[in-house]
């Protein structure tokens, strides 16, 4: 295929799951640079976390965060952004806490919680680079918010199934990671930042290659023309690319730009 963009998920594709770029990864960005290949990345991730990801990948494109509900410049400043309607943040943010699942809240930029030592608060910290802000209620952010996550082990399967069935298409609900539920604006997903992509850059979706390990990654990969998912993805991801490669702990980012993308 004559790819002309690549749009990468992060976390479980473009970084390791100790959140690291490899050497592989950075040295792969700059052969697409090369090639005349243009890239950028789509994730669940806020703005603030695609800091650590500019200078290395010397990022020039928009980017997708919050499973594209908001699209930033390099310099991580909107260009534009969706809000979950305040009704829906509330119903949705009620549900979670009655099923006694942990909540964090996205608003106004901000990594919000109630608990700052709850599970998975420091790898989002990692994540991030930032502190959390923590509240005792949401309820003053829920008419500026950008993502719920609903994070936890346990019960996220059943939220995940309510939460469809009460919510519909008042809202985006998907699995960012097995253990992060997130609520997105309605309309928004990642495969609607590949059509703005393609928009924006003129380039037809069949010249466009995507790669992903997640739920929220498939409607990306149903809007380009190449679709890769990690070895790390479950069945039903890898079911819907149209190739795999190695996980992301083993470089598989690096191997499918080089033997799937510029071979």
């Amino acid at each position: 295929m004559d790819i002309a963009l690549v749009v990468s998920d992060v976390d479980g594709t473009l970084v390791t799951t100790d959140k690291r770029l490899t050497p592989a990864t950075i040295d792969a960005v700059k052969r697409l640079d090369a090639a005349g290949i243009a890239f950028t990345v789509a994730s669940a991730r806020p703005p603030v976390g695609f800091k650590a990801l500019v200078e290395p990948l010397n990022l020039r494109l928009p980017m997708g965060a919050f499973n594209g509900g908001t699209v930033v410049g390099p310099d991580l400043v909107p260009l534009s952004q969706v809000l979950i309607p305040e009704e829906t943040a509330r119903e949705a943010v009620d549900h979670l806490l009655r099923a006694g699942i942990d909540v964090w809240v996205f608003a106004h930029g901000l990594w919000t919680l109630r608990d700052p030592g709850a599970p998975y608060t420091d790898l989002e910290r990692r994540t991030l680079g930032v502190e959390p802000e923590v509240v005792a209620d949401f309820g003053p952010l829920l008419g500026a918010a950008q993502k719920i996550v609903g994070v936890g082990d346990d019960g996220l399967a059943r939220a995940e199934s309510e939460l469809s069935k009460a919510l519909g298409a008042r809202a985006g609900i998907e699995r960012s990671q097995a253990y992060y539920l997130d609520i997105t604006p309605p309309g928004v997903s990642k495969g609607g930042f590949i059509v703005e992509m393609s928009r924006r850059l003129g380039i037809a979706s069949e010249r466009i290659a995507t790669l992903g390990d997640a739920g929220n990654d498939v409607a990306m990969f149903k809007a380009s023309g190449l679709s890769i998912a990690m070895g790390n993805a479950g069945p039903e991801v890898k079911g819907a690319a149209t190739s795999v490669t190695a996980d992301n702990d083993a470089d598989g980012f690096a191997q499918a730009i080089d033997r799937i993308v510029l071979c």
